[in-house]
């Protein structure tokens, strides 16, 4: 293992509103996402913001998975942490991002618990 985790920022834009808005949607979502990247689930905490937005938590064995949506912008702020060389954050942040029709992706990985961090540039997808 070269790092104790690596840490993916995501900034998603040109999200589905409606997806963003829907708690329950955004909840089963995360849950999936971390699933589908072998993660174990331990607890789940998601929060409906009035007129709109979601944030919420998906606490794993390997660390976690956040989000912070604005659906009045189509976007949404996502991370997805994880410890350990087991577990690759990128499945989880692809499966969200696709799962909330995101058009443009901007990602950042940080490699975790190394020392001083450098970060890199992001790496941008726009997809049709």
């Amino acid at each position: 293992m070269d790092t104790m985790g690596r840490h993916i920022i995501a900034e998603l834009w040109d999200c589905n509103p409606e997806k963003l808005n829907d708690m329950e949607y955004v909840e089963r979502l995360f849950v999936d996402a971390a699933l589908q990247a072998g993660a174990e689930v331990r607890e789940v905490a998601f929060h409906k913001f009035a007129p709109h937005g979601v944030s919420g938590v998906v606490i794993i064995s390997e660390s976690h998975l956040t989000i912070h949506s604005f659906p009045e912008h189509g976007y949404a702020s996502v991370d997805v942490f994880t410890c350990g060389d087991r577990i690759d954050p990128a499945i989880a942040a692809h499966y969200i991002a696709d799962g909330l029709d995101a058009k443009i992706r901007e990602n950042v990985e940080i490699p975790r618990g190394m020392g001083p961090v450098e970060v890199p540039a992001a790496t941008v997808q726009h997809v049709n």
